[in-house]
């Protein structure tokens, strides 16, 4: 376990049998999973919920999910955090082959609308609205005719946009993502 991994906790609240709130658990969230190989992103999944309005339950758990599944259930909505190392030449000569592969160990080759004229290999889209917030480090936030880059603090609210991350710093970035499901309207 890296560094990083043992200063973020997951702690979950319930109720004991007596109604009265008490901490369910309080440990490193027990799925992560490093997709892409050496110098990918580590996902830590943190929680789910299964629908809107979310289920309070008195004893919580997450463990209807195994493994990685990028976009929330329908109708509910996911927080994860990702650690984006810094991007290396690798990345920037994936084909359309490698993405949608990269994608399908997400949980959703269907994401990926990378094309040989497109701004960045991993450009991806979901029916979601995600609140993204930089915990630490930097990353360049890459859209279909434009970028920016986003500093530790900084909030990005994702509106199922076509988007890309790439880090092109020299150190991690560390970000916190809720991803609420959605429906495209027209336009």
């Amino acid at each position: 376990m890296s560094e990083s991994q043992k200063t973020f906790r997951r702690i979950v609240t319930g109720h004991d049998a007596d109604g009265k709130a008490t901490i369910i658990s309080d440990a490193p969230p027990v799925r992560t999973q490093l997709v892409g190989g050496p110098g990918g992103p580590t996902f830590f999944e943190v929680w789910h919920t299964l629908e809107t309005p979310a289920l309070i339950h008195y004893q919580p758990d997450d463990s209807d999910e195994n493994g990685l599944v990028l976009p929330p259930p329908k109708n509910a909505t996911r927080i994860r955090v990702i650690e984006f190392p810094p991007e290396g030449e690798e990345v920037r000569k994936l084909t359309v082959a490698d993405a949608a592969a990269k994608f399908k160990a997400m949980g959703d080759e269907n994401a990926s609308t990378f094309a040989v004229e497109a701004p960045h290999p991993l450009m991806h889209r979901t029916q979601t609205v995600d609140y993204g917030i930089v915990l630490e480090g930097e990353i360049t936030l890459v859209l279909d005719r434009e970028e920016t880059t986003i500093y530790q603090g900084d909030i990005v609210i994702q509106n199922g946009t076509n988007h890309a991350w790439a880090n092109r710093s020299d150190k991690l970035c560390r970000m916190a993502f809720v991803l609420i499901d959605g429906e495209f309207s027209s336009l």
